[in-house]
């Protein structure tokens, strides 16, 4: 079995939409990035990616390749299995934690479950998603941006 931890985080600007796990959240901000900015799924994908020790999200997906512009990063997430899948892993469990003083998360986690889980093709059971805030400290407690952490299990498919 091998562990991967992954990181996130993006800048809050006016008129982009809100996107986390999947999820369009009704919000007056958005966050900044070359794909949606999900950065809960960018922060799986490279727990994923790190467990494998197959580097981050960066290497595979530059945020200079025009192709990845404005791309769901449930995409990408499903492009992850893909490569985890050839080089013959097997994803165990996920757990993650959005960082952000607003909005509330709770009501959409669920759903970001949903998503994450049809994509990887693994049960809602082995996907923990958590919320916290900041306490008004730091660029999150400011509301300025969004962060996520997230580590994921592998192991290797028996055959």
């Amino acid at each position: 079995m091998r562990i991967g931890i992954g990181y996130d985080v993006h800048r809050l600007v006016e008129g982009r939409p809100l996107i986390l796990g999947g999820v369009n959240i009704p919000w007056s901000k958005g966050l900044l990035g070359h794909s949606d900015a999900d950065v809960l799924v960018h922060a799986v994908m490279d727990a994923l990616l790190g467990a494998a020790g197959l580097g981050d999200i960066g290497k595979h997906f530059p945020d200079n390749d025009q192709s990845y512009k404005g791309i769901s990063s449930l995409i990408l997430l499903g492009k992850v299995f893909d490569i985890l899948s050839q080089e013959g892993y097997g994803i165990v469990n996920i757990d993650s934690v959005i960082i952000a003083q607003r909005p509330k998360m709770l009501p959409h986690i669920p759903q970001m479950i949903e998503n994450i889980s049809s994509v990887l093709k693994l049960d809602k059971q082995c996907i923990n998603i958590k919320a916290t805030t900041t306490e008004g400290l730091g660029f999150t407690g400011r509301e300025e941006g969004i962060a996520a952490q997230a580590a994921a299990l592998i192991d290797r498919i028996k055959k």
